[in-house]
């Protein structure tokens, strides 16, 4: 398997392998807009190197220990650990020769290097700074450390209290962005949508001389232009001095902005980057957070003691506490209002005990902002004179919408909730919309949305997380078994409890040889295999290896019990006897003496054209379609090449007439059809035609929730349409 991707291979539905910032930036080229090329060093390349270089388990218990620590001295030692084992096992030899190829084919000597954790810059969470990003990187050694740094930077404390914060619980990993450096004489940051006050009628751009790094640092204090959308043109403009944009050059990248919205169809937070009068786009990800729809009043009568940017809203009194470095942390009570000259990543601890943040310096797209408005602290960001003004001790309240900071407690009048700034509107669909999941840490947040339930819950991480690193058969070797059982069903239960009674459809484990091996002890176990993404994989593993598959059986009887929204759903089917040998495994285990169990199987093999009536009368009463696997397939292509990308198409007729025989012999023989990926949300022609074809429904990523619900009900509408019209 390549451990590395170019952009143009990449899209929204590889976030679980390239992370957020590389799945974005795979998406943004692929829609044809102004991005830097450059490509992405995978997940599965951190997973392999700390395998190989045997600290895998090491760094699992390492990250417990780090999770549990009860004092920031602790974190600091338990975190210090844990990156010193990522720089030992350093980047494996067959990893490194690949990462340099494709530095060496890039056109640019100097690239930015920058981290894409798992969840990162996700709808949920944007880990604003947390993990290391470097720029103008030279040379093939320099490059090699930047990726290995990147990878360490996971186990800071600062990216260990965040993700306890947002309750990320489970073992992280790191994807990491190789792009060509773009030589910014001005650059900045836009949100498409106000964060501040949520209003979807105009958009916020920051601007800076040179890179912009000063803006997300919050060092320099940004131009801030404000855009109506309606019209395209500047509301308004706040500048220290002349200003960085010309309004042309600000309607251009709100141009940009809008392109970039409408194609994701959710607001996004852009970083853009101008070169010898070229406008780069170098990032984007969804909005994290924005004005709640109630807010309080502002406070009235009082001192004004300072001023600044609005950057996170609502109204909070406390003790002022003015701090000059990060490592004083410590003394911020709860409660407290932390005063500073400006905050960096590392400040985190203490903006999540804060009852409001106040800096001298930054914009409102400063990891300050960014994170105080994740965190729902007040902030006012930019006040200038704020650490000379405010005292230690004295009480003040600080109003982080209008940016001003009073003297002394001042009573808060709760308005009443005006209506949404943006529209909470659900279409109607008659086909289901589910959603992709692969961990337990934004079960919760996803089943609030309006999702039908999960359609694909990939196995792999949650085994992961339960494995710590070793093998499951070195796990039965050691007489592991129970412990292992016991986090898989604590896993399981995180995400079918949330959905309950929405279905959760759980795709049981379909690592690769390759992938197995570098587990603690995989390689006791594991063939070399030359292809294995058609070798020793999903179904026929299961029939051979019975002793691991009937562990994740017994993991999901047990949450089963109380959660019986949960389901089973079987990888890489390719003949009938398999299966029927596999659900006879299931039988015989205590998950197939429950009642009301629903048995799917994934269709990305494409002999389950010829098979699915034979496994349907096996008792499969579910078939997901893998589009991604099955396309590679279908036209034997391997969709990790980029010699041969112009060939991997979803929508080939090939690949259409095979979905649409799959889901008509579903329809036929009374059964439910899936598909997961995100062509439905990129690709409305491909939508409609599922829609047409009668798919009972599509599970897509979180982020493309909304966009896919308009292109399905958009297409159910123009059937209706037709069929009155007689066509």
């Amino acid at each position: 398997m390549p451990y590395v991707r170019d952009f143009h291979q990449l899209s929204l539905a590889d976030a679980d392998e390239a992370g957020g910032k590389g799945a974005n930036l795979g998406e943004l080229t692929r829609a044809g807009l102004p991005v830097p090329a450059g490509f992405v060093v995978l997940r599965s390349a951190y997973i392999d190197a700390i395998a190989e270089g045997g600290v895998a388990g090491d760094i699992a218990a390492g990250h417990a220990a780090a999770l549990g620590a009860t004092t920031e001295t602790e974190l600091d030692s338990e975190c210090s650990q844990l990156r010193d084992l990522v720089h030992k096992a350093g980047v494996a030899p067959t990893i490194r020769e690949e990462i340099l190829a494709n530095y060496r084919a890039l056109s640019a000597p100097l690239v930015a290097v920058r981290s894409s954790a798992t969840g990162e810059d996700g709808a949920s969470a944007s880990f604003a700074g947390m993990n290391a990003s470097f720029t103008n990187i030279s040379g093939e050694d320099e490059l090699i450390e930047a990726v290995t740094s990147c990878w360490a930077s996971l186990f800071s404390p600062r990216s260990e209290t965040y993700r306890a914060h947002m309750k990320f619980d489970s073992m992280p990993a790191m994807a990491v962005v190789v792009q060509e450096m773009v030589a910014s004489e001005r650059s900045g940051v836009m949100f498409t949508v106000d964060p501040r006050t949520g209003n979807p009628d105009e958009l916020v751009i920051e601007a800076a001389a040179g890179y912009g790094e000063g803006i997300v640092s919050g060092t320099v204090e940004p131009d801030n232009y404000v855009i109506a959308k309606a019209t395209q043109h500047v509301a308004s403009v706040r500048s220290r001095g002349d200003h960085v944009l010309s309004d042309a050059e600000a309607i251009e990248i709100a141009r940009l902005g809008l392109a970039t919205e409408k194609h994701y169809g959710s607001p996004q937070d852009i970083e853009w980057a101008i070169n010898a009068g070229t406008i780069w786009l170098v990032q984007a990800r969804p909005i994290t957070s924005m004005s709640q729809a109630s807010e309080a009043a502002s406070p009235s009568g009082g001192d004004v003691l300072v001023r600044g940017l609005g950057a996170s809203p609502g109204i909070a009194t406390g003790k002022a506490r003015v701090l000059e470095h990060p490592s004083q942390c410590d003394e911020l009570l709860d409660g407290e209002v932390l005063v500073a000259a400006m905050t960096n990543p590392d400040w985190v601890p203490a903006i999540q005990r804060a009852a409001a943040v106040v800096t001298d310096s930054g914009g409102m797209t400063c990891h300050a902002a960014i994170v105080a408005r994740e965190f729902r602290v007040p902030c006012v960001v930019g006040a200038r004179t704020a650490t000379q003004v405010l005292v230690t001790g004295a009480e003040v309240t600080v109003d982080g919408r209008s940016g001003e900071v009073f003297a002394g407690h001042r009573e808060i009048a709760v308005q009443p909730a005006p209506a949404p700034a943006v529209s909470t509107t659900v279409a109607a669909t008659g086909t289901k919309i589910y959603v992709n999941l692969a961990h337990s840490a934004s079960a919760r947040e996803v089943a609030a949305m309006p999702v039908d339930g999960v359609g694909l819950l990939r196995a792999e991480f949650l085994l992961l997380e339960a494995l710590g690193g070793v093998h499951p058969r070195e796990v039965i070797a050691r007489g592991e078994q129970a412990a292992f059982v016991d986090k898989l069903a604590a896993s399981l239960s995180s995400i079918a409890e949330p959905f309950f009674p929405r279905p959760v459809i759980y795709r049981t484990t379909d690592f690769r040889t390759n992938e197995f091996r570098g587990l603690t002890g995989g390689e006791r176990f594991e063939p070399v295999e030359d292809n294995p993404m058609i070798g020793y994989r999903g179904c026929f593993r299961y029939t051979q290896q019975p002793e691991v598959f009937a562990l994740e059986l017994e993991a999901m009887a047990r949450v089963r019990e109380q959660w019986p929204n949960l389901h089973l759903m079987i990888p890489f089917v390719r003949t009938r006897w398999e299966l029927e040998e596999c659900l006879r495994l299931v039988d015989a285990s205590p998950l197939g003496k429950q009642r009301g169990l629903h048995r799917w199987v994934m269709a990305e093999v494409p002999s389950v054209v010829h098979w699915l009536p034979e496994y349907v009368g096996l008792g499969i009463d579910g078939v997901s379609i893998g589009s991604n696997d099955l396309t590679q397939l279908m036209l034997g292509v391997d969709r990790d090449s980029a010699q041969c990308a112009a060939l991997f198409d979803e929508s080939d007729p090939a690949v259409l007439d095979a979905i649409g025989s799959i889901v008509s012999t579903a329809r036929r023989l009374g059964i439910t059809s899936s598909l997961c990926g995100q062509a439905p949300s990129t690709r409305p022609e491909f939508a409609e035609y599922l829609v047409r074809m009668g798919i009972t429904s599509v599970s897509v990523n979180p982020d493309a929730l909304d966009s896919v619900r308009r292109v399905i009900a958009g297409a159910e509408q123009r059937m209706l349409l037709d069929a009155a019209r007689g066509r």
